[in-house]
């Protein structure tokens, strides 16, 4: 299954995919067994809009293979515009799906983030090694807080994931942080593919409860977030993207599909 088989719808100038998690896993895993790499990065609203004012998130956007839909406000705009994406695509699944794929095939992933006071990634490569038939553990690193200002310490991570040599990399150290050491990892790594995870890292460790699947079906997953999180979480979600998300929807009537 090719990349190039799938059109993208554009909301607010950036391209997503009409694609379903599943048809992701397939794509990575025909991509992998070619010795293609590649990165899939999985905008929300709050990525969406940093993308209108911030070079960097830009950027990042335009240098994915795969961007897929994570936050039901862009499936919502892109139905009301009359090319509906196919469903939420969020890198909390994802993380398992693609596990689980890659695992069938005997590959291997490298875990990157978590919470450093009980080492969040090796706890998660645990659980997804336990529940993932065939999947390998190429290595895990839960850097700490602060680290990416340390150039040593930076480095020190960079040099062990690419020493690991794994075939897919989950970067769970939140946007746009892990978008960068993507970026600085992929030249190192031609061949493997990564995903930025965001918090997926300390759900599937176990140090971080997800949202009940009926809030993350509903569009109300953030509600949960802000829940567990309000003072990190509270001006981003209620004063920048909540509107944001309704001028997107008020605008999606015109949004169009186009193909790569």
């Amino acid at each position: 299954m090719s990349i190039e088989a799938f059109d993208r719808v554009e909301l607010d100038g950036t391209g997503i995919d009409r694609i379903t998690e599943a048809e992701v896993v397939a794509v990575v895993r025909e991509a992998l067994a070619n010795g293609r790499g590649g990165r899939i990065i999985t905008p929300n609203i709050d990525i969406l809009r940093r993308a209108q004012t911030e070079e960097e998130a830009r950027r990042h956007l335009d240098d994915a293979d795969l961007i897929v839909a994570d936050g039901m406000p862009l499936i919502w705009a892109s139905r009301l515009g009359g090319t509906p994406l196919p469903e939420r695509v969020a890198g909390s699944s994802l993380i398992w799906s693609l596990s689980a794929g890659v695992g069938r095939d005997g590959r291997s992933i490298f875990v990157i983030g978590g919470s450093p006071q009980n080492d969040g990634a090796a706890k998660a490569a645990d659980r997804l090694a336990a529940e993932c038939p065939g999947l390998k553990i190429a290595g895990t690193i839960c850097p700490d807080f602060g680290f990416d200002n340390d150039r040593q310490a930076y480095e020190e991570v960079v040099a062990k994931v690419a020493g690991a040599n794994p075939d897919l990399v989950f970067v769970g150290l939140g946007f746009p942080k892990q978008e960068r050491m993507i970026a600085k990892l992929r030249p190192m790594l031609p061949k493997s593919w990564f995903i930025g995870c965001g918090a997926a890292v300390n759900f599937v460790a176990g140090d971080v409860e997800r949202a009940p699947r009926w809030m993350q079906r509903t569009g109300l997953e953030w509600a949960h977030r802000l829940g567990t999180e309000p003072r990190r979480l509270a001006s981003r979600y209620l004063r920048h993207d909540a509107p944001y998300a309704l001028r997107l929807l008020a605008r999606a009537p015109g949004q169009r599909v186009r193909t790569r």
